[in-house]
This record gives structure tokens, sequence and C-alpha cells, in this order.
């Protein structure tokens, strides 16, 4: 890491200030020049002195000693980049940096940024992302609670059970209090990677964002606001792509539902790269009718995870006998591989040991936290704020 440690110095403080959140940025050579394209030095330099949680603009002045007039318009183009989140609350502005994942990250291809160099930024991105021994896939997948989840296709479910609503797309959209639709991030930094979906997914009009972090992207341009009718229809186009659905790994109030493929969405190729606990499972699994499976090999396609392979506890005397079996260690859950099967010989069963998540936002990064041994900082910040508390953290929207 030597030479690391001598270039581009001004954004160890950044990434530094970075990895005090629940997910943070492994540093390397590949990072730090991703980090350049991304933040001016002056916006570096604001963005390292960030506190935990929100602030308004004097107290952003007073970290970094700058006046209102010289700061406001760094923090204008931080917030139209989606670097940070400005968030209006009874006539005053709160600001807070955005993480790394997910956060500006994403965020930088969920928009047109004719000022940026997307074509450099994309290939930086794929190589930092793609790096499954030492980059930041142990970071983003390697803590006991998973950061995201999958979410049911809740028309295959078993008659028997009862779905809840947290583990239902569309009952999470009928609920919240505003939604917009972006451009999918993975598909529009594959697209200036230089590749395509093999699915033929849409770049437009496809990952859903909810709540108060909707509100801001639609604000700045990221997304545009839906009705749940809409959006509703969007769940059913995706169901008809044999996408997955995912969200945050929470029981209240998930901020995104992303429709995800296995050729394009990184979070599906770090549980395909062997993170197989990496994104939190539903309460169900897929299993297939040997009697019915003719291993056409049609689920293998539509599974986004990998998850469905050719029986190896079976000896076979002919291509003929071949049948498909579930990788029960890898399967999400999702459903999304059953309307694939013509023969009908793939279907969802309770899995055995089913997982509630967690409550709200906060008390899992609380969580992640405290397994990574990051909490600290967030208790001394938390003890300053006592007494200004001036409306609920973002980590609750």
């Amino acid at each position: 890491m030597g030479h690391i440690k001598d270039s581009k110095n001004n954004l160890v403080p950044l990434i530094d200030r970075l990895n005090k959140y629940p997910i943070g940025l492994v540093d390397s050579e590949v990072l730090r020049k991703l980090l350049s394209l991304l933040f001016s030095k002056e916006e570096a330099f604001v963005a390292s002195k960030f506190p935990l949680e929100e602030a308004t603009l004097p107290e952003l002045c007073h970290a970094v000693k700058m006046s209102e007039e010289d700061l406001l318009p760094i923090l204008e183009s931080m917030a139209d980049k989606g670097l940070i989140m400005d968030l209006p609350y009874n006539n005053t502005i709160y600001y807070l940096l955005m993480p790394g994942t997910i956060g500006f990250i994403e965020f930088t291809f969920m928009k047109h940024h004719p000022d940026l160099p997307l074509d450099k930024i994309a290939i930086l991105m794929e190589e930092y992302l793609t790096d499954y021994e030492n980059g930041h896939a142990k970071e983003f997948f390697g803590s006991k609670t998973p950061l995201t989840r999958s979410l049911v296709y809740e028309d295959h479910i078993p008659v028997s059970s009862v779905i809840t609503t947290y583990e239902s797309a569309r009952k999470i959209i009928k609920e919240s209090s505003f939604g917009a639709v972006g451009m999918c991030y993975c598909r529009h930094q594959k697209e200036h990677a230089g590749g395509t979906c093999k699915k033929g997914v849409p770049i437009e009009g496809i990952c859903i964002s909810l709540g108060k972090g909707a509100e801001f992207l639609a604000r700045r341009g990221f997304a545009e606001e839906k009705s749940k009718e809409e959006l509703l229809d969007i769940i059913d186009m995706a169901d008809d792509l044999n996408l997955t659905h995912i969200t945050d790994n929470v029981r209240n109030k998930p901020s995104f539902i992303c429709n995800c493929c296995g050729c394009c969405c990184h979070i599906m190729a770090g549980v395909q790269a062997g993170y197989y606990n990496g994104v939190a499972k539903t309460n169900y699994i897929a299993a297939i009718d040997s009697k019915l499976c003719d291993y056409c090999g049609d689920c293998f396609k539509a599974c986004n995870v990998g998850a469905i392979g050719l029986d190896k506890s079976q000896h076979y005397f002919n291509r003929s006998e071949r049948v498909s079996k579930v990788k029960e260690e890898i399967c999400l859950g999702c459903g999304a591989c059953i309307s694939s099967c013509e023969k009908e010989a793939i279907s969802l069963t309770p899995r055995e040991n089913p997982s509630i998540p967690t409550g709200w936002k906060r008390d899992l990064f609380k969580t992640i936290l405290k397994e990574k041994g990051r909490m600290t900082p967030f208790i001394i910040s938390r003890v300053k704020k006592t007494l200004k508390q001036p409306f609920q953290n973002l980590f609750n929207h």
C-alpha cells in the first residue's frame, strides 16, 4: 500500500470519513482515481469535514471554516452530483454526506452528467466493484448482517402461506409516502463500459426509489415522480422479465426497490462470486420437481444468481434423463425462475428457518457498525447532538 500512501493525499481524509459508514470504501489506487473524477478538490475537502449525521449550512460553515457565500455553491454542486443530500425540513435545509454504496456511486449513473467523464468512471467502477478478492466486495458483502434483501414474487408463494407487508414489493409501494423512477445505475454504467444487458432490460424507468430519498432524487433530476399505479406497473414489467427485486434489509420504510438481472447488477454478481449470504434471502426457496423437469435450461437463464444447475446427485445413463436442481445455499427465494419453466416444474416452498429483517434502517446500520467495530464515532456524535434533534435521522427514511 506504500504507493497509495504517496498518491492523491488530498483524498485520504475523504476516504477516512467515508469509512466511518457501515459500508465504507476499501482504499486502492483505483478508488482514488475514481474519487478524483467524482469530487473536485474543494468538494473532497468539504466532504471530509462532514459530521456523521445531518447538518445545517451554519454548522457546515463552522466545520470547514468557510462563509455561507463560499460554501453554498460547493454544496449545490455536490447535491447535483449526488455526493450529498439536501433535505428541507421546517424551512431549514439539512445536508447529509452520501456513503459510497448504496450512495453516490449509484447516483452517478442515475442521470446524465455531461460535465463528468462517465466512460472513464464506468471502467474504473467496474474494476473497483468486481475485485472480489481484495476489493470492495468484502466490505459490502462481508458483514454478518446483509445491507440488502430479496423480495418474493408473491404470485408464486404457496397457497398455504401468508405474505407479510415487508416481503411484498407491491405492498411496500402501496405504503410508501412518495415514489420515483430513474435510470438503472448498473445498466447505465455497463453501457458506458461497453456492455449491454443480456436480458434486454431497459436502462430507463426500471428502478424505484421511495420515501425521503426519492423526494431528493426527483428534485435533483435523478428520478421522476410516479404514481403508485405506475410503480406497480414497473413491478409487473420486472416480473415479466424475470428480474429479482432487491430492497433495504429492513421491515419499515424501505428506500428503494431495484429490479436486478444477473448480467448487470453488481449485487447479483457478488452472490455469483461466492458471497452467498451477502443478500438476505426471502422466507421461501425454489424447488424443482424432477418428474416434470426436462432439463431445458430456461431456468438457468432466468435465475439471477446462478442458483440452478444439474442435479449431480443422480446417475444418468443418457442426456435425456438429466434434471435441474436448486442450490439451496445460493437461492434467494425470489421466484424469478418460476415463470420461465413451461413444464411448471418449479415452485416455491417455505424455508425451514425463516428470518425477519430488522425494523428500521437506523437499527440496521447500528447492527452493521457493531459487527465491524465502527460504532464509537457514531456514539460520540450522537451524544454531542443530544440536545439538537431537528428531525428524525435519515436512517429512518
